[in-house]
């Protein structure tokens, strides 16, 4: 059976672009006769505000949507601790203190997703003092789990080396997970079979299949969809208050606009004024 998620932070309301993204799961898993979940990503410290999760709800049951509600982040704050406490007894994470603008100041190389860590804190004693992330030692876990690969249903089949992103953090400084752990884990837990998710985390995937395979976690299809571009080529985001350009949900559905109408012409591909749909970005098989 397919089993899908839709797993919204709820640290801003969501827009067209959330909406197109819970779409893709939602037909994939009914269309299959499978099921559609319902995450809510609330672990991120005082972004998080608990009361959009029953907002998000709405916005679905709007678009027309029938999903089933899962345990939300902040129940699994144990799991998290486990997997760390698991890869940290393997030697495979380190402490690191770096804030950003340090990391900066080192004039990194970049990545597909930004600056590279140079490894400053690996194998070095650190000030317990001050703030510290969890950074996963990406060459030591790539020797450890050997060849592995991970298939996505658009681009076909990659051998998963994430490399190429560095030793990222696996516990945040201020949060008792980073996205990449939580989202692995509770796939697994979830019985999650096809990720469904922007083509923008499409090299997150690599370091995903990473730990499931260091974790012992079974292993899903992927299914990386296009994303909503604004005028400036810019992806639709809560952090830029797409939501006060036009494209909230919350605004759309309170303005009296037909949601399940909406739903129908994103399937269809007819973006609002304002709005494109990306290429999918291919990469190495």
């Amino acid at each position: 059976m397919i089993v899908t998620r839709f797993a919204p932070s709820p640290n801003g309301p969501l827009h067209l672009g959330h909406a197109y993204s819970a779409i893709v799961a939602h037909d994939l898993a009914k269309k299959a006769g499978g099921r559609f979940l319902l995450r809510i990503e609330d672990i991120d410290g005082a972004r998080s505000r608990p009361e959009l999760a029953d907002d998000f709800r709405r916005d679905l049951e709007w678009l027309g949507l029938e999903w089933e509600d899962v345990p939300a982040q902040s129940t699994r704050l144990d799991a998290y601790e486990a997997a760390a406490r698991r890869l940290m007894e393997k030697g495979l994470l380190y402490r690191c203190t770096c804030t950003r603008a340090e990391i900066q100041a080192l004039e990194p190389r970049m990545g597909p997703e930004g600056l590279i860590y140079p490894g400053t804190c690996k194998g070095r004693h650190v000030d317990l003092s001050r703030p510290s992330a969890l950074r996963l030692d990406m060459e030591a876990a790539m020797v450890r789990v050997g060849e592995i690969s991970w298939e996505d249903e658009t681009a076909g089949r990659f051998t998963a080396d994430p490399r190429e992103l560095g030793d990222v953090v696996l516990v945040r400084k201020d949060a008792p997970a980073s996205y990449h752990l939580a989202a692995t884990l509770d796939d697994a837990a979830d019985g999650v079979t096809l990720v469904t998710r922007g083509a923008d985390l499409f090299f997150a995937s690599h370091i995903h299949r990473l730990l499931q395979a260091l974790l012992n976690l079974p292993v899903p299809r992927w299914h990386h969809h296009p994303l909503l571009m604004e005028e400036d080529g810019r992806k639709l985001a809560k952090s830029r208050q797409s939501g006060e350009r036009g494209f909230g949900l919350s605004d759309l559905r309170e303005a009296g606009e037909d949601g399940r109408a909406l739903a129908d012409r994103l399937r269809m591909g007819q973006m609002p004024c304002g709005i494109t749909l990306s290429r999918f970005p291919h990469g190495e098989t």
